[in-house]
């Protein structure tokens, strides 16, 4: 089958590891802090990342990249989506011509508004396939019943990697859309921290809900504007993925838009997380493609200005009750 090289060990990247190495492949695990990567390497705990669950003994985890990824048939991307391009750039001299990179990381990047596939495209030229969907790294790795969404334009391709991915307890489905399933995983970390904030200002279950209604149609709108499917979005990717992280506190954004609501700054809430919060960078960048593709998207463009310019999360919420009236399905 070859090796499997994941790049990143955040809590997710850890996850996916382990629970391929739990399936008897060969995996290594790159690691970008070298105090991290000597301390795992002598506990076998991801203490930072993922504390509590044991790493199997033949993942290799190192913090050399050359060595991480010259053996490997399918490498597995789990950088942030804003260095991902830097780390990939390294990593490509070493990595075999007839690899398969696979994106698990959720964002756009800042600047050029790609999803990672498409950093992958224009630095490489390698198959490229996505895994994404509604996923908390601790319930994975605790086995609880987790689906995903695996797209690769390659149908032998993905056929492959869903039996790699695929466990009794992480159910793996196929698609073919890799752009739709990039940004349902992306776009949702902006609606969640909308989400937060409407929690954190307590305004309700109902708001919830429709937040949570009116934010997935945000998210189809620019997808289909982008090229994307519209079924894509009702799927695991989309709707799925959108459920969770904006009803549960384990979800970063969610809690990030909590705590705004709160009244706590921006730089003081990401300075407590020892993980990237993805939305935040992605606010930004699915606020600049709502205006350059001219679509009408009211929740990314008040979150965009509560984080960017320092708005009034209660403000926020007035002025979007109080837009022009329309049916349910304007464009």
């Amino acid at each position: 089958m070859g090796y499997i090289s994941v790049i990143g060990a955040g809590s997710w990247g850890t996850t996916l590891a382990c629970l391929l190495a739990e399936k008897e492949y060969d995996v290594s695990l790159w690691v970008h802090e070298e105090d991290l990567c000597e301390e795992m390497k002598t506990t076998r705990i991801n203490s930072l990342y993922l504390p509590g669950f044991p790493i199997p003994d033949h993942v290799v985890i190192s913090s050399n990249i050359e060595q991480a990824v010259e053996r490997a048939r399918y490498i597995l991307n789990v950088v942030p989506t804003q260095y991902a391009r830097a780390v990939l750039e390294n990593a490509l001299p070493h990595i075999s011509p007839d690899a398969v990179i696979i994106n698990a990381s959720k964002g756009i990047e800042k600047k050029t508004l790609l999803t990672v596939s498409s950093i992958i495209r224009e630095v490489s030229n390698h198959r490229v396939a996505v895994i994404s969907g509604p996923s908390f790294a601790h319930e994975v790795c605790r086995k609880l019943p987790t689906a995903v969404t695996l797209a690769c334009e390659d149908m032998g391709t993905s056929l492959l990697l869903q039996e790699i991915f695929n466990t009794p307890s992480f159910r793996v489905y196929t698609h073919d859309d890799i752009l739709g399933v990039e940004l349902g995983g992306a776009l949702k970390n902006v609606i969640a921290i909308a989400s937060g904030i409407s929690d954190g200002l307590e305004l309700g279950h109902n708001a919830r809900a429709a937040l949570l209604t009116r934010g997935l149609a945000e998210l189809e709108r620019l997808g289909v504007a982008m090229g994307a499917q519209k079924h894509t979005f009702s799927g695991l990717s989309g709707l799925g993925d959108l459920i969770l992280t904006c009803t549960a506190f384990l979800s970063r954004n969610y809690t990030l838009g909590t705590k705004l609501a709160q009244g706590m700054k921006l730089n003081d809430i990401l300075s407590q997380s020892k993980s990237v919060v993805e939305g935040v960078a992605t606010a930004e960048s699915a606020y600049e493609l709502s205006q350059k593709y001219n679509v009408q998207m009211p929740f990314v463009e008040q979150v965009y200005r509560v984080l960017y310019e320092d708005k009034d999360p209660g403000v926020a919420v007035i002025e979007l009750m109080n837009r022009a009236l329309k049916t349910e399905f304007h464009a």
